[in-house]
């Protein structure tokens, strides 16, 4: 049992922390929500108006079906992708230890570097307008067209690999040999051990890198999105968050912002119950 000392010495630790998090989280939340209700001038009271003027905008429309088709097209496949490469790390471990450092190197690099490399590729004299030339495919600027949706997707699953497969491979550290052993002297054939052994020793990490990914990517922010937009790739890029930039920042309507803002802190929150609530229901167990 603690003492009132103790307890005391703990608060004062943890103070620090928790005014951080009051003043640098909590209050500005707050405070979107409180204009998230307020008119453009931010001083008088419009009720639900902004966000039937958000739901209504063809605008937020678009970046709301981007959002989802780049969510649709991301987590999947950077949960198996990542999975299936894990997979091929626990088995060929030589290769294995220096691979690892090659899929996280993306993590560390900063955006700008990225923009600068994803130039050099597909940009109209990069390197795949060159690779194409010899397939008399026209070189263009890859990322001002219809292809910058699948540029993007590659981009994020490019970055975000390595963390996955950290998480995988820890799990696979998890599942000791001896078990595999056992069941192979019962009898047990591949498919066995898969099914019965090695998917529900994963089951767990695969509804937290679910959770994760999802949240990851509804609040990603807007930079990856920011430095690729342009006029000619605008509708296929804008997701939410780069329309609450340009809504916000450029077009000045912080209300409408934070609307849009609220809504998908509220579609957020809805996925992460659901995805907890799937856990239970699978596992018997929920991940929060």
């Amino acid at each position: 049992k603690f003492s009132k000392s103790s307890f005391s010495r703990a608060c004062l630790f943890l103070l620090p922390s928790l005014i951080s998090v009051l003043v640098l989280f909590v209050m500005p939340y707050l405070d979107v929500i409180r204009r998230s209700f307020l008119d453009g001038t931010g001083q008088r009271f419009v009720g639900m108006e902004n966000y039937k003027t958000v739901v209504e905008n063809t605008s937020f429309r678009l970046a709301a079906g981007n959002t989802v088709l780049f969510l649709s097209a991301c987590v999947p496949l950077l949960l198996f992708l990542s999975l299936f490469i894990a997979i091929y790390l626990q088995r060929n471990k030589t290769v294995g230890n220096w691979l690892k450092s090659v899929f996280l190197l993306p993590m560390a690099m900063p955006v700008a570097s990225i923009v600068l490399l994803w130039n050099v590729l597909f940009t109209r004299n990069g390197f795949l307008s060159h690779f194409l030339y010899w397939f008399g495919v026209t070189g263009q600027n890859w990322l001002n067209t219809k292809y910058a949706f699948g540029i993007l997707v590659f981009s994020y699953i490019w970055k975000n690999l390595g963390y996955d497969i950290i998480l995988w491979l820890a799990a696979f550290a998890t599942i000791s040999p001896e078990i595999y052993e056992a069941a192979r002297v019962d009898g047990a054939g591949r498919f066995k051990l898969m099914r019965h052994i090695t998917l529900p020793a994963l089951m767990p990490t695969f509804f937290v890198l679910l959770m994760l990914s999802i949240a990851n990517f509804l609040n990603n922010g807007m930079d990856q999105y920011f430095v690729f937009q342009n006029a000619f790739n605008k509708t296929h890029i804008q997701v939410l968050d780069l329309y609450v930039y340009n809504l916000g920042i450029t077009g000045r309507s912080i209300s409408l912002a934070t609307a849009i803002s609220m809504m998908k802190s509220v579609v957020s929150v809805s996925l992460l119950v659901v995805v907890n609530f799937v856990s239970k229901r699978v596992r018997g167990e929920s991940i929060i």
